[in-house]
């Protein structure tokens, strides 16, 4: 009967083989599980990325409602001939001073919130998309007086038509009067604490 005999030395090779399989095993598992962490977070961080940069968007959007808004009350007021008057209640300012804007390292958020609502400013319903809309209106101005007795208004230059008999490409210029600048500043409050501010200069 043959009878097999097996050497120390072998026993620990093959013991020693089967704890660096063991272990080479756990590294690749950890790595695997590292691997698959940072994907998560990669893809938990790019969605949160998007999610903000669609709400900021839907923001953009939603101000220009404010600005036909803000420009209707002011065709309005001029049909009227009520640009001369401050009137808060509508969000219109007659005069556009230094302290209409932000001062030093303010944000437009903490200057809004300490200058202007509900009884200064125009506030919108809410829309769908759960953004709140509001807007005021400063007349490009330094004083509420009318622009040619006091009121010291930015304008466009008022265009004339050019004289003489000659009709040549160039000769003949569009008529047009002075017209006074606004500024529209549109202030939209939405879902995950979104805030955006947009501005617009009209000439009327």
């Amino acid at each position: 009967m043959l009878k097999r005999h097996f050497s120390p030395a072998r026993l620990v090779r093959a013991a020693t083989q089967r704890g660096m399989v063991l272990l080479v095993a756990l590294i690749v598992l950890v790595a695997l599980m590292i691997a698959g962490v940072a994907m998560i977070r990669s893809v938990d961080t790019a969605t949160l990325v998007s999610g903000n940069i669609a709400f900021e968007q839907a923001a953009t959007y939603a101000a220009d409602k404010g600005i036909e808004q803000a420009l209707s009350m002011l065709i309005d007021k001029q049909s009227a001939g009520a640009l001369d008057t401050n009137d808060p209640s509508n969000g219109y300012y007659a005069s556009l001073r230094s302290t209409d804007n932000p001062s030093g390292s303010q944000t437009w958020q903490a200057f809004w919130d300490a200058n202007y609502n509900a009884n200064n400013s125009v506030v919108l319903p809410t829309d769908q998309f759960a953004n709140t809309v509001s807007y005021v209106v400063h007349r490009e101005c330094a004083n509420a007086k009318p622009p040619g007795s006091g009121g010291f208004c930015v304008a466009s230059p008022k265009v004339t038509k050019s004289s003489g008999n000659a009709q040549e490409a160039g000769e003949v210029e569009l008529q047009a009067a002075s017209q006074i600048y606004y500024r529209i500043t549109v202030r939209v409050s939405g879902p995950r604490r979104t805030e955006s501010y947009v501005q617009a200069h009209v000439a009327l």
